[in-house]
C-alpha cells in the first residue's frame, strides 16, 4: 500500500512539473499568434534589408544566419523543432552581431511569418510586410 501511495505522489508531481514547464506556456499562447505586430516600414531600415534577403535566399551578413532558432523562451507560437531560423539585423557601429534578430518560420525562402526582436529574444513583434 505504501509503494502505491509513493507511486501516486511521484506521478502527480511529474504531471504538475509537465504542466508548469511544458503545458503552461502553450496555454498562455492559446495556440495562437498573440504577439504585437509592426509594419516593416515602422522597424529599423536594416530589418527591411534582412527581410528582403531572406525572401531572396541571401546574401546574409553573418555565417550564423539561417541557423535554427529553437524558441527556448517559448515566446513565439509553438512549432516543431527546425521550423524557425534566425538572421542577424546589423547594428551600425558594432563589430559583433549585436542584439537585433529577424526570426522567420516556415520554408527558408518563403517563410510563413517573421518576427523582429531588438533586445535579443526578450520580446518579439510579428513583421507585417
Amino acid at each position: 500500500m505504501m509503494q502505491r501511495n509513493i507511486a501516486w505522489r511521484v506521478t502527480a508531481f511529474l504531471l504538475w512539473c509537465g504542466l508548469i514547464w511544458v503545458g503552461l506556456p502553450a496555454l498562455l499562447m492559446a495556440q495562437g499568434d498573440t504577439l504585437a505586430e509592426a509594419s516593416l516600414g515602422a522597424l529599423p531600415a536594416k530589418v527591411a534589408q534582412v527581410y528582403a534577403a531572406v525572401h531572396k535566399g541571401g546574401p546574409f551578413s553573418s555565417e550564423k544566419d539561417g541557423s535554427v532558432f529553437f524558441n527556448r523562451e517559448r515566446l513565439l507560437p509553438l512549432k516543431t523543432r527546425g521550423y524557425y531560423r534566425e538572421y542577424t539585423v546589423p547594428t551600425p557601429g558594432l563589430r559583433n552581431r549585436g542584439v537585433q534578430r529577424l526570426v522567420c518560420g516556415g520554408p527558408p525562402v518563403t517563410p510563413d511569418a517573421c518576427y523582429y526582436t531588438g533586445d535579443h529574444y526578450q520580446t518579439f513583434r510579428r513583421v507585417v510586410p
